[in-house]
């Protein structure tokens, strides 16, 4: 199974906010649509994320003030993507490798949307459940 698959079941909604996004609104973006991470895009361009841990990292550095800072400030740059055709094992290396939980999934430069490490999670999870189920079947009419 390949990114394109998990993209198919979850879709390919992207939250997206511009380099001059304030970290108050992306963090309330972030609670409001229950995610962990945003796109930073300059026109068609992705040029950054933030994550619920930039945020963090920004909140040590500048305390309270975090929030009126703006999306450059606190992003992280430049932004490691996978296509389509990817596998999930493929995925999950660069996540560990980057020690980051979202890939942004784009095609001839395009941005076709993104998963996360909890949705490559749940496809290995179901890919072992329908292992097991077919071996299950072969032993019982084996």
């Amino acid at each position: 199974m390949g990114i394109a698959a998990i993209l198919r079941d979850k879709g390919r909604d992207v939250a997206i906010v511009g380099p001059g996004d304030t970290v108050g609104a992306i963090v309330a973006h972030l609670i409001s649509r229950r995610i962990g991470a945003v796109l930073v895009t300059d026109g068609d361009r992705i040029v950054g994320v933030v994550s619920e841990r930039d945020v963090v990292r920004g909140l040590a550095s500048h305390r309270g003030d975090v929030l009126a800072l703006v999306a450059r400030d606190v992003m992280t740059s430049p932004v490691i993507t996978i296509a389509p055709s990817d596998t999930v094992a493929h995925a999950m290396e660069l996540m560990t490798g980057g020690r980051i939980r979202h890939l942004p999934v784009v095609e001839s430069g395009a941005l076709c949307g993104i998963v996360s490490i909890g949705d490559l999670v749940k496809r290995r999870i179901e890919e072992a459940e329908q292992e097991a189920l077919a071996l299950k079947d072969y032993i019982a009419t084996g």
